[in-house]
C-alpha cells in the first residue's frame, strides 16, 4: 500500500528528500503535496518532483485528507511547531535533525504523538544505511570485542557564514547542526546513557558556538570523543575502536562505504536520481523514507534504530553541552 507523503517546507533539504523519495518504487512511495509559506517556491517545487499540490500554508498541508505523512525540512525553531501541527490534524511525522531545540520541546512532541497514536520520528538518515546496518552485525557478533572508544568529528571551513548555523534566532550554532550527528554516533556505538561529559566550545557574536568538543564518559573507560566546527574542515570520519580492531566510516554521516576491522572497503553505491542533488549522497535519504514506511504499514509508532527515548537521550546531551559552553536560545527559558 503506497506511502502517501506530504512535505513541509521547500527548502535544499526538503528538494533532496523528494528527490530521494522519487527513486524508491511509486507504488511503496507517493509525494503528493509539499507546502512552503511562499505559493510560488511550492508550486516551483511540485512541477520539479512530480508532487501533485502545492500550498501557501503549512495548515493546508495538515488539513489536505490524502497526506498520510509529513516530512519537516523547515529550519530548526519551526520544528516544533510545524511537527506538532501535523500531528494534530492526524498526520504521522518525519522531522529533520535536531527534533526540536531542546529536550523539553522534544519530549512534549514526543508524548503529543504517543498521545495521538501516531508515528514520529527524527530524521537521523545515517542510521539506515548499509554500512550502518553492516557495521553494527560486527559489533552485535563479537568481531571488534569489547568498544572501548569512539572518535568522531564533523567540521567544514565556511560554514560560520551560513544563517542557518550562525544565527541564534534560526537555531544556530554546531551542536545542533553537526553535533547531533557526532552525538548520535557515539550513542549508536555505546548504546547507553552517558556517565559524564565535558565539553568545551568558541562562540560568535551572536552566542551560538562555531567550533565544539566534547568528551562523554559511558563508564568502565568507554569513552566518545567528540569535534565540531564551522570553521574547520575536520577529518569527518567515525571510528569505532574495540579491544579487537576497529571499523572506520569516512563521510559517516551519509557513508556509502566503510573500512572494515580486516582494512578492507565495503562499498554500497547508491542509485542514480533524476536530479542532482543538493548535499553530497542525499539520495540515501530514501533509507530512512523506506524504513518509515515499513514501520508505519507495521503499525509501529517509533523505529527501533531511532527511538524517543533514543531522540530525548539525543537532545538531553545537546542541551548539556550547550549548557557547559554557554549556547542558550529564547525557547530554553
Amino acid at each position: 500500500m503506497t506511502l502517501k507523503w506530504g512535505i513541509a517546507a521547500a527548502g535544499k533539504i526538503s528538494q533532496d528528500f523528494a528527490n530521494a523519495v522519487n527513486t524508491l518504487n511509486e507504488y511503496d512511495h507517493k509525494l503528493v503535496a509539499v507546502a512552503a509559506r511562499d505559493l510560488g517556491r511550492a508550486e516551483e517545487f511540485a512541477k520539479k518532483f512530480g508532487v501533485a499540490k502545492a500550498y501557501g500554508s503549512y495548515l493546508e498541508l495538515a488539513k489536505d485528507p490524502n497526506v498520510e505523512i509529513v516530512y519537516v525540512g523547515t529550519l530548526n525553531p519551526q520544528h516544533f511547531e510545524v511537527a506538532t501541527l501535523m500531528l494534530e490534524n492526524g498526520k504521522h511525522v518525519l522531522v529533520e535533525k535536531p527534533l526540536c531545540l531542546n529536550e523539553k520541546q522534544a519530549h512534549k512532541l514526543i508524548t503529543y504523538a504517543e498521545r495521538k497514536k501516531l508515528f514520529l520520528m527524527e530524521a537521523i538518515w545515517s542510521r539506515f544505511f548499509p554500512s550502518y546496518q553492516y557495521a553494527r552485525k560486527q559489533i552485535e557478533n563479537g568481531t571488534l570485542g569489547d568498544i572501548q572508544s569512539v572518535e568522531v568529528e564533523f567540521g567544514f571551513c565556511g560554514l560560520d557564514d551560513v544563517d542557518r548555523l550562525s544565527k541564534k534566532d534560526l537555531g544556530g550554532g554546531t551542536v545542533l547542526d553537526l553535533g547531533v550527528y557526532v552525538i548520535q554516533a557515539c550513542q549508536w556505538a555505546f548504546q547507553q546513557a552517558p556517565k559524564s561529559i565535558k565539553a568545551t566550545g568558541t562562540l560568535n557574536d551572536e552566542g551560538v558556538d562555531l567550533e565544539m568538543s566534547a568528551e562523554i564518559n559511558y563508564g568502565d573507560n568507554k569513552v566518545g570523543k567528540i569535534k565540531t566546527s564551522a570553521v574547520k574542515t575536520l577529518n569527518n570520519t567515525f571510528k569505532i575502536v574495540g579491544t579487537k580492531g576497529q571499523i572506520t566510516i569516512p563521510s559517516f554521516w551519509c557513508p556509502p562505504s566503510l573500512i572494515d576491522i580486516d582494512g578492507t572497503e565495503k562499498q554500497w553505491p547508491l542509485p542514480e536520481a533524476k536530479h542532482e542533488f543538493n548535499f553530497i549522497n542525499s539520495c540515501g535519504l530514501s533509507y530512512e523514507a523506506e524504513e518509515v514506511r515499513k514501520c508505519i504499514r507495521d503499525g509501529k509508532k517509533e523505529s527501533e534504530k531511532v527511538t524517543h527515548n533514543e531522540s530525548l537521550l539525543i537532545a538531553h546531551i545537546e542541551d548539556e553541552i550547550r549548557k557547559q559552553i554557554g549556547v542558550k536560545y529564547l525557547e530554553d527559558d
